[in-house]
């Protein structure tokens, strides 16, 4: 099935993941990363939940789940009082659609910043369903893990949930359920400490 009509499902956990064009950088420099989540912040908190993310200079990775049919609804009534419900502009795509537009948006202004035209990143964005917590725990773990791809220490990377974790500070991540799912803190950071190497 094209993966520009299967639809993420609500209540649903996903691993989202795209590059950009050509291999190209889509992060020049720090407030980039951080305009980047943001903007996610934005056109996503009503659509999904974020338990794991990293932003590398030239892709980015997170772990979502997608909230209830009950909370897409809410949603969907508030924001599309014409709408048709029907194909692109059904509940059905809200998820897709707001991803869509977070990209977009990022672009834009990436464009506009840098002086260049054309899409930023791979069209359409990666998608893969995640059916169980033992995926779901290797998932998280591979992408707190993409910085040793570029000969970083993971465990203190700027642009990654990890170290977010392990904080006390306030966030927008599901850190107390990303605990959960390797029973304690303890746990989460052992399991980090064998490398997951995922082929897509």
């Amino acid at each position: 099935m094209d993966i520009r009509i299967q639809n993420l499902e609500p209540d649903s956990f996903y691993h989202i993941y795209n590059r950009g064009v050509n291999g190209d950088k889509v992060f020049q420099e720090n407030d980039n990363y951080m305009f980047f989540m943001a903007q996610f912040l934005k056109y996503l908190r009503n659509v999904c939940d974020l338990y794991a993310y990293c932003l590398m200079p030239n892709h980015f990775h997170f772990v979502i789940k997608i909230k209830s049919k009950s909370e897409l609804f809410k949603f969907f009534e508030e924001n599309n009082k014409r709408s048709n419900n029907k194909g692109l502009h059904s509940i059905d795509s809200l998820p897709s659609k707001q991803l869509s537009k977070f990209i977009s948006s990022y672009t834009q202004a990436y464009n506009k910043v840098y002086d260049r035209h054309g899409p930023l990143f791979e069209s359409p964005f990666k998608r893969k369903k995640i059916n169980s917590e033992e995926y779901l725990r290797n998932v998280i773990i591979y992408v707190h893990q993409n910085p040793i791809d570029i000969k970083k220490d993971f465990k203190s990377y700027k642009f990654s949930s990890y170290v977010t974790i392990l904080s006390s500070l306030k966030t927008n991540l599901k850190r107390g359920e990303v605990v959960e799912y390797f029973d304690d803190l303890e746990n989460f950071i052992f399991c980090h400490t064998n490398i997951i190497d995922f082929r897509f």
